[in-house]
């Protein structure tokens, strides 16, 4: 129980820190966060008003009483909320009725970010996010604050702060961006040729068409049965005009290539157009502790993120990556913001040629080990691990349908050919490596991927071993890095002889940093990688 004296003592604290907390949002953040409001109940509206025809009138009335009710909480937040600054913290005081005063750490923020939309960057605001490795309130995933919206100048000024910059307000002109960092390199900038590379290369269109068949899904069985009925007249008509011209199989057969060809062209040029919007002019530029990765056409978006953080990296090649020469690098945090994804530094190299991802990699990874020159093989029968229950799944679904439909569904066994081909390419090209502190996997044919980790910010390791593994004298090391979660660690290395896998286990336990909820990676400055 607190003494008289040490409640006073509080109370004087909590006082102190009220009085500092007198910055103010932008006058017009309220209507942003009322945008944003309206944004998330968007789809279940529509899909209300578009359903609800006969009631329409009534909805109307709801939904303006529920867009009357948001407004009056974003004008609320916008009265009560205040900021300032402390020793080498950020203060934030909100509420009215309930009083909230929080205090962050600048020394526990992991990452700033700026993010601007269109309406942001017409009205010279932007709203900040600071992000901590614990996820901040609310839990595990939210910002640790949130700051909608600032202006421009004070929203640089708050990230110069926070960053440890020492910006002045008096600095930075309204509407300026903040002075460069003279400490940083730039590593890598995407013109727009690499951005239409990289839509070619990906298959992004595929999920807007996955996203919008979904939305019909959901918005009822009268506009799905309109959207189908519509479709189906269009290809009636269509099918009725070729008719006409009376073309023979080969004609057809044409034509269905050709729409088939017109239809991935479509998708592809909407690939494009998405990775032009989220990329344009990309930019990672490499500071002593920290990269900075600045992005977007519509929504501009800077965001930091410590060296020190970076836990593991997946560099993947696909076969479209292989003939365009292209590689792409996404690395996994100590916090992931899981709700923020399109803020996120996850993919730090959306592409770049090999050369260039080796020279950044060389520069991020300890002793400029990468890639690694010895490249150790699976076991022998890692192959038949990869085979074997998939091909015992086949037969088990194959046998009830030939008792069901006759001889004609053991065509379905014609896959096992190909299955144990693709089982023992798998083996043969998959390999693991510990060189300079770096544990890797890579894996693919085809597509290849590789998998990797410092061993310095290794949070634990386990063996794991199935009945048939140990039959066969083999055994998978699982490394976990600080923030992952146990059911999918950071690396897997699969399928090793268990002799093997125990000194590796063994070489990675010794490895590890005495307080594995620490990283030791180095924060000196980088060398800037090769051009």
């Amino acid at each position: 129980m607190a003494t008289p004296g040490e409640a006073s003592d509080g109370a004087a604290a909590r006082r102190a820190l009220q009085a500092v907390a007198t910055g103010r949002l932008h006058p017009l953040s309220w209507l942003f966060i009322l945008l944003q409001q309206l944004k998330s109940f968007a789809l279940p509206i529509g899909v209300l008003l578009v359903s609800g025809r006969g009631e329409q009138s009534t909805w109307e009335l709801w939904g303006l009483a529920g867009a009357g009710v948001l407004a009056l909480v974003s004008v609320w937040r916008y009265f009560t909320f205040r900021y300032g600054f402390a020793e080498r913290a950020l203060v934030i005081r909100s509420g009215l009725l309930e009083r909230n005063l929080r205090v962050i750490p600048f020394d526990r923020v992991q990452n700033v970010t700026l993010h601007q939309t269109l309406l942001h960057r017409l009205a010279r605001v932007a709203e900040v996010r600071l992000e901590s490795a614990a996820g901040g309130h609310g839990g595990i995933g939210r910002a640790e604050a949130q700051m909608q919206v600032l202006p421009l100048a004070e929203a640089h000024t708050l990230e110069a702060t926070v960053r440890g910059t020492g910006l002045l307000a008096s600095g930075v002109e309204a509407g300026a961006a903040p002075p460069p960092d003279t400490e940083a390199t730039r590593w890598l900038h995407l013109p727009t040729a690499e951005l239409v590379r990289l839509g070619l290369i990906s298959n992004r269109g595929m999920l807007v068409v996955a996203g919008a068949f979904w939305v019909l899904t959901q918005a009822g069985e009268g506009v799905m049965d309109a959207v189908s009925n519509a479709a189906f007249e269009t290809g009636k008509r269509s099918v009725a005009l070729a008719e006409g011209w009376q073309p023979g199989p080969l004609a057809w057969a044409t034509g269905a290539l050709l729409m088939l060809v017109v239809l991935f062209a479509a998708v592809r040029l909407l690939s494009v157009g998405l990775a032009i919007i989220q990329f344009h002019d990309f930019q990672l530029w490499s500071g002593p502790r920290e990269l900075r990765v600045e992005r977007g056409l519509l929504n501009r978006v800077r965001t930091h993120l410590p060296k020190r953080r970076i836990q593991a990296y997946s560099l993947s090649e696909s076969f479209l990556h292989r003939r365009f020469r292209r590689q792409s690098l996404r690395v996994d945090r100590a916090s992931s913001d899981v709700a923020n994804e399109a803020q996120s530094v996850r993919d730090l190299v959306p592409v770049a040629t090999p050369a260039s991802m080796d020279a950044i990699l060389a520069a991020l990874l300890p002793g400029a080990a990468w890639p690694p020159q010895l490249w150790r093989p699976l076991h022998a029968q890692a192959w038949w691990r990869v085979f074997a229950l998939p091909a015992l799944l086949l037969v088990l679904v194959t046998v009830p349908l030939v008792a069901w439909h006759g001889p004609l569904a053991l065509w379905l066994l014609a896959a096992l050919p190909v299955m144990l081909l693709r089982a023992h390419l798998w083996a043969r090209y998959s390999a693991w490596s510990l060189e300079d502190g770096v544990i890797a996997f890579r894996q693919g044919w085809l597509d290849r991927q590789w998998r990797f980790v410092e061993t310095a910010k290794v949070h634990g390791v386990s063996l794991h071993e199935s009945p048939f593994d140990r039959r066969h004298g083999m055994a998978s090391v699982l490394v976990d890095t600080l923030g992952t979660s146990p059911l999918v660690p950071s690396l897997r290395v699969p399928y090793l002889p268990a002799v093997e896998a125990r000194l590796l286990a063994e070489a990675l336990r010794a490895a590890m940093p005495r307080d594995p909820g620490i990283n030791r990676a180095r924060t000196g400055a980088s060398a800037a990688p090769a051009a």
